[in-house]
């Protein structure tokens, strides 16, 4: 079975999926950071791929990227680097990233190498549906990998469903339609949006992630959702941390925890 799927079989809520961009801080901190968060009981990761024109991502992460690219970090290092991962992590690893690059490295390569480093899944954030049904899915799908979709709060009921037919990982929910940062709380337009689609049933289990920094936006978002994402403030806590993953995590909880 899937890592993925074993993890939302065995746990149907609070789970906790943290976002860090590979070759940050320091180049080869990629597996370290990897293995630190699978210590600290974190239940899923996503590891970004750099681009330099992250789209979906807000300054944080942007500046994330720019850093690892600057320490030479590229798809061919990244893989590297995961060959030997699965001798000390079990937690589901997912590869979170453009589709520029993918493509630049091939597409049934890059889900190739996925597969021989013991990748779950990936999220390729501008990966139109209709390409990923009409050619991606097939590939993806011959190397077991998963492809999660991204949904938002302008995403149409009948795309969500078309989404939630032809994928089987899980949902990747946007908190708003804005790019990726920390916000101080959810309010009721995001909270409306998070019962809509729970109402919907959907058959996927969903992750909401974008914005969620603190115990307000994290229960909010766990209370409509198998779970949550957490990306940029991992990012800045990292990086003050110096690279510290351990210290990094903890002071996340920490934020998750206090009132």
């Amino acid at each position: 079975m899937n890592r993925i799927h074993q993890l939302f079989s065995n746990k149907k809520q609070d789970i906790l999926s943290i976002y860090f961009c590979a070759g940050t801080p320091r180049l080869e901190q990629t597996t370290e950071v990897i293995r630190t968060l699978a210590q600290k009981g974190i239940d899923m990761i996503e590891i970004g791929i750099p681009f330099s024109d992250p789209m979906a991502d807000g300054p944080v992460i942007q500046a994330a990227a720019t850093q690892a690219l600057r320490n030479g970090m590229t798809l061919k290092k990244l893989f590297a680097q995961l060959a030997d991962i699965r001798s000390e992590v079990q937690i589901p690893l997912i590869l979170m990233g453009y589709l520029n690059p993918i493509m630049q490295y091939g597409f049934e390569a890059f889900c190739q190498s996925c597969q021989t480093c013991g990748i779950d899944g990936m999220i390729i954030p501008d990966l139109p549906f209709k390409d990923y049904l009409n050619t991606y899915k097939p590939i993806a799908d011959r190397y077991q990998l998963k492809v999660i979709m991204l949904i938002t709060p302008e995403t149409s009921e009948e795309r969500i469903r078309l989404i939630d037919e032809h994928t089987d990982g899980f949902i990747y929910m946007v908190s708003s339609a804005a790019t990726t940062g920390a916000q101080q709380d959810f309010d009721a337009q995001k909270q409306a949006y998070f019962q809509s689609i729970e109402a919907m049933n959907l058959r996927n289990p969903r992750m909401i992630g974008f914005g969620i920094s603190n115990r307000q936006t994290y229960r909010a978002a766990a209370a409509h959702a198998a779970g949550c994402i957490i990306g940029s403030k991992f990012v800045t806590l990292l990086e003050e941390e110096q690279g510290n993953a351990a210290k990094a995590a903890d002071r996340l909880m920490e934020c998750l925890q206090q009132d």
